[in-house]
């Protein structure tokens, strides 16, 4: 047997007919991890020529039907009929309507797995039939005016950003909802018609961005919020630049420019020890400490108990001594290069790195001993340089390390690989008469997770797999880490559906409460870097001798399939943003800004996670084999930067647009004002012959410059009416909309349901949040399968909440768990307040 059919997903057998980005990503995530993808285009090509098809079609064996003609729809069933998995992302039925009825397959063959990815949710009757390109997804999703406060500072509103956010949160969430329906179909035999909307998998990667907690204490505003408040009370105009906009942010928070004329990126604020380490380094800890920075003991106590003003480790700082320790920051960084003190950061586990080009990223030593991209030689560009696997096992990533170029196939030899595939299928699996009806149950019901995670995407990961119905308990240690912005409030959104338990798993009582734990759960997953992992008792050898059978997931910041240069480097998001080239073309090199969507790689890593977890489990299912699966903010980064993270011999510039000002690709691709607001126009080149059916626009094909024709065109009428006037010739535009909009009208009082039936927005208002605030949050409801049940996840516990119940359900009795309390070995909360005021 050959290696990559040592691969997790070996034997599964696909049939893709996505175009665009997500569906074709979704099979070549499946091909990576060892499926047999055969990869179907229309007659003409696919529907978007872009290099970045070489990547998509990797691994896969492509050919072109017409499924308008009789001959081609009958070799397109036929292709289905020898395939696990059928994947499309066309508007709703228009596969249905070509004679490709999902539902009516599955009747046949209960044990197909089908998933449809529109743009928008098949059951949203307003938008379902719309031209869903990336761009009209992230527009009426609120992703182009909802850029953050640096955007809403600097007067810059709409903001075009070309990063297909949407395909890349719901390539991994499509991916893990087919890994989940495998690991079900395991042990039932069926499997399952499932539909992820773009726009809905958007909305929950924004899902940092989108939750409004009401009469949010003043203490977790920023200087950039304060100064936002005081300018819309005193009508005073948003007109930041570049440079005075720095002064507003927190010193452990922003780039600094450096010896070598470069910028580098420090993120450590939140964290005592990050932002401590970060003062010493750069040689200013000590003046500091001289002039007086008080350091506040307990960050969780409310404001008004505290012994200063303020403390290192606490975010946001106030104005006053952010500026003081921004002016010695500032001078400090111009003693070495950014390269330099992107080593001494590094190595001195301090989060922060130095900002660099995608080309950069794409082409540095580290991405390339690593794993984090890869080689392929492809007919049409030669060796060329890819984003590699998205997930991983450990020791046994090699395989997916030298992926075999997309490949032209005649439907015969599709047909071939196909049976040849289903051959090695060791699946033991009910077939036939066996196959048990739908249980209605969710995917994970029975499943139990050991939650060890921090911040962001960790927790996300379990927090995303509570949906389909996994028991989650959330350990966290005594003592908390973090301050109450980051080590509580994220938590509203990464705390869902879990039970809370607080525990210093250093001392021998609690120790052996973890190893209980470890005894009682099918999986533990941790974010950490490689070197914590003995010191933790969390290594393979030390899991397995507590439960041999118990899977482990890892997440990290620069991890990657083989060990390198940066391989325990620890950081966030931000850090990757910084280093891979985002910040770069979002605010441009010379002035490097944060991609205003907090969280935009660590929901993406989370989601990325539990594929991976939904793998381990149905490799084990399906093996008996018990494995470590990982992930890292590294290798997401490249999902989300798709279309421009790869490079070979001849390619033209990196120049794609970027930058503040920049409102779209093209002429055609681009934002313009109306009479009474903006449309962002979302049209191909070969399309002007449609664009000149409109009456208003007749012309259009004889213009010397049509940015200038359609400029003067489009303020002569309403949104209104050129959005009607494009979708009667199906040209693709979307009318921006604010988070806050759709807020505003797709929220309902929390209701114990998922939101599936609401369209392709759905948001659930928690009045008696456990917090004691009212919450409104992003519904969990991207992934709609037809046959399995998604449970609505219960609000984040205060932490320490569970405490006593997970004991007692480990077999513990009142006075052994009163004796832990009173030894600080187990607690039930970190202070008086759940968030603290």
């Amino acid at each position: 047997m050959s290696k990559h059919n040592q691969l997790p997903l070996a034997g599964i057998r696909v049939a893709d007919f996505g175009q665009q980005i997500a569906g074709p990503a979704v099979a070549m995530v499946l091909a990576d991890l060892g499926a047999t993808v055969v990869h179907i285009d229309p007659p003409t090509g696919p529907s978007w020529q872009h290099p970045a098809n070489a990547i998509l079609n990797r691994n896969k064996a492509s050919l072109r039907l017409d499924l308008k003609s009789q001959s081609g729809l009958d070799q397109a069933l036929e292709i289905i009929a020898n395939a696990d998995i059928v994947i499309e992302s066309f508007r709703p039925d228009v596969m249905k309507n070509l004679g490709i009825d999902f539902v009516k397959l599955r009747q046949q063959r209960p044990e197909l797995i089908t998933l449809s990815m529109p743009g928008f949710a098949s059951n949203d009757q307003l938008r379902r039939d719309w031209k869903a390109t990336e761009a009209v997804v992230a527009a009426t999703s609120g992703a182009f005016t909802d850029m953050g406060f640096n955007r809403v500072l600097m007067g810059v509103n709409p903001s075009y950003s070309p990063l297909p956010l949407g395909s890349a949160y719901a390539i991994t969430l499509a991916a893990s909802s087919i890994a989940l329906a495998l690991f079900e179909r395991e042990k039932t035999g069926r499997g399952d018609t499932i539909e992820v909307p773009v726009a809905a998998a958007l909305m929950e990667g924004l899902s940092y961005n989108s939750y409004v907690v009401d009469q949010l204490p003043e203490r977790y505003k920023t200087m950039r919020e304060l100064e936002i408040e005081h300018r819309k009370l005193n009508n005073i105009e948003m007109d930041l630049s570049y440079e005075q906009l720095q002064e507003y942010l927190d010193p452990f928070y922003r780039t600094y420019l450096c010896a070598d004329g470069r910028m580098f990126y420090c993120v450590c604020p939140s964290h005592r020890n990050h932002a401590k380490r970060a003062l010493k380094v750069l040689g200013i800890y000590d003046e500091l400490i001289a002039e007086g920075l008080p350091d506040v003991k307990d960050l969780h106590a409310p404001i008004q108990e505290w012994e200063g003003e303020t403390s290192i480790g606490v975010y946001p700082l106030p104005k006053k001594w952010a500026d003081i320790i921004s002016a010695k920051m500032k001078r400090a960084f111009l003693q070495k290069t950014s390269e330099e003190w992107g080593v001494i950061f590094g190595e001195g586990q301090i989060p922060g790195a130095p900002h660099r080009t995608t080309q950069e990223w794409v082409n540095c030593e580290y991405t390339k001993e690593s794993g984090l991209i890869v080689e392929v030689d492809d007919a049409e560009f030669g060796t060329m340089k890819q984003p590699g696997p998205i997930v991983w096992f450990e020791g046994e990533a090699e395989p997916m390390l030298s992926p075999k170029a997309r490949e032209n196939v005649t439907f015969d030899e599709a047909i071939t690989r196909l049976k040849g595939a289903e051959m090695t299928d060791q699946s033991t699996r009910p077939r036939g008469a066996d196959i048990q009806a739908a249980s209605g149950d969710g995917w994970l019901s029975g499943i139990r997770i050991l939650d060890l995670t921090n911040v962001i995407a960790g927790p996300h990961s379990s927090a995303f797999l509570s949906r389909f119905g996994a028991d989650i308990i959330k350990l966290d240690p005594v003592t908390p880490l973090y301050d109450p912005l980051i080590g509580i409030l994220f938590t509203f959104q990464a705390g869902v559906g879990k039970k809370s338990a607080l525990m210093d798993i250093t001392t021998p009582e609690g120790r052996g409460i973890f190893e209980q734990l470890v005894k009682s759960v099918d999986m533990v997953v941790m974010n950490a870097p490689e070197r914590q992992m003995v010191p933790l008792g969390l290594d393979q050898a030390s899991l397995s001798a507590i439960n041999p059978d118990v899977l482990f997931c890892r997440l990290d910041c620069f991890g990657a399939p083989r060990k390198g240069r940066k391989t325990n480097y620890i950081g966030y998001d931000d850090i990757i943003q910084a280093n891979s080239g985002i910040m770069s073309r979002f605010g441009r090199p010379e002035t490097p800004e944060e991609h205003a969507h907090l969280g935009t790689l660590d929901v993406n890593c989370g989601f990325a996670a539990g594929l991976g977890m939904a793998l381990a489990l149905y490799q084990k299912r399906k093996t008996g084999k018990v494995s470590r699966v990982r992930t890292s903010l590294s290798a997401v980064t490249n999902i989300a930067q798709l279309p421009f993270a790869f490079d070979y011999d001849g390619r033209g510039p990196f120049d794609e647009p970027s930058g503040r000002y920049v409102l779209g690709s093209h002429a055609l691709s681009h934002f313009y004002q109306t009479q009474n607001g903006w449309l962002f126009l979302d049209a191909k080149p070969t399309e002007l012959d449609k664009i000149s059916q409109i009456k208003a626009l007749e012309g259009i094909q004889t213009s010397q410059n049509i940015e200038d024709f359609l400029t003067n065109a489009f303020v002569m009428q309403q949104t209104e009416f050129w959005l009607d006037a494009f979708r009667q010739v199906d040209v693709a535009c979307a009318e921006p909309l604010s988070i806050e909009h759709l807020r505003d009208n797709n929220s309902r009082p929390a209701d114990q349901t998922v939101g599936l039936d609401r369209g392709s927005y759905a948001f659930s208002v928690y009045a008696d949040h456990p917090s004691g605030h009212c919450v409104t949050q992003i519904d969990q409801y991207a992934i709609r399968p037809m046959e399995s049940t998604i449970k609505a996840a219960t609000p984040t516990e205060k932490f320490g909440h569970s405490t006593i119940k997970v004991l007692q359900d480990l077999g513990y009795c009142e006075s052994d768990i009163n004796m832990m309390l009173e030894k600080k070995v187990v607690a039930t909360g970190w202070g008086k307040e759940f968030l603290p005021s």
